[in-house]
């Protein structure tokens, strides 16, 4: 647990998995957690070690272009996590690898990703959203009426985050349409490896994106009784992006039925470069008076 390091520090320790050697058919690592109010683990932290994990398998310049993976059990923050890597695939341009990540031995994350080298081909994309407000015409969020513990997860997590129209913490302010943007970015400069922000883009892309989903109904994060858990999660690497630096992710929920909820989004550099798309569904259970 890195309970000690301030919160960008403890971003780059838990991507840092140490190499415990390869078995007869698996590559293993292990890595540790941050430390979390919630008493789980985040999950885009073991998502964004799944990925660490498979991409040691391979050369740098064989990057990974796609993932889809299954949350399958709470994480403890307070132990480490140990990643297994099976090599599935190796072709002339793509490769498949396999990652399971396990806590007292039972598989808290899996995850299926492929890798592809840098190829040229045809090339188009959806522009950046109109009229979305910059990041220094908005205000972030003061935390300071929340519990003790609830301010804790925003003095903690090493990412800047602001809201496009407003932050669904406390209050669902405005229309309630399933959709929303926000800008983000973690507090300060990475290494410059592609991939490590690679892994960071990761790991911020299952931060908010269950929100829109809330948004919708009206229900801020402060209802009593909520529960909100993700379910699955894929994600798409289009395009090389800087964690670092201000990014736009724009999200939405094209439909909610029988306590899950479907959340789309896409992840656009400051310059309008779309260099990411991510998927979830998420349970959403809200307590009935």
């Amino acid at each position: 647990m890195t309970d000690d390091l301030d919160p960008v520090a403890s971003l780059l320790a838990v991507l840092d998995l140490r190499d415990v050697g390869a078995r007869t058919t698996e590559d293993i690592f292990t890595g540790v957690s941050q430390a979390m109010p919630s008493g789980r683990v985040y999950g885009g932290q073991v998502l964004a070690q799944s990925v660490v994990a498979a991409s040691r398998t391979l050369p740098p310049e064989r990057a990974v272009h796609s993932m889809h993976g299954y949350f399958l059990r709470p994480g403890d923050p307070s132990a480490a996590i140990t990643f297994s890597v099976d090599r599935i695939h190796d072709g002339r341009s793509f490769s498949t690898r396999r990652t399971q990540a396990f806590q007292a031995g039972v598989p808290i994350f899996s995850m299926i990703a492929s890798f592809q080298d840098d190829d040229p081909g045809l090339e188009h994309a959806e522009p950046l959203p109109e009229a979305i407000p910059q990041p220094e015409e908005l205000t972030p969020f003061d935390p300071e009426g929340l519990h003790p513990v609830s301010r804790r997860l925003f003095s903690e997590r090493p990412v800047d985050v602001l809201h496009v129209p407003s932050p669904v913490y406390t209050s669902v302010e405005g229309p309630h349409e399933p959709r929303q943007a926000v800008w983000m970015r973690v507090r300060r400069p990475l290494p410059d490896d592609p991939a490590v922000h690679r892994a960071a883009l990761a790991y911020l892309s299952d931060l908010t994106v269950q929100e829109p989903i809330l948004r919708g109904h009206g229900v801020p994060w402060s209802t009593p009784g909520l529960k909100v858990a993700s379910l699955d999660h894929a994600m798409w690497w289009h395009r090389p992006a800087r964690v670092d630096d201000w990014l736009l992710y724009v999200q939405e929920s094209p439909t909610a039925r029988g306590g899950r909820g479907l959340s789309t989004g896409r992840m656009y550099t400051r310059d309008g470069v779309l260099a990411a798309s991510v998927a979830q569904e998420v349970m959403v259970r809200v307590p009935h008076d």
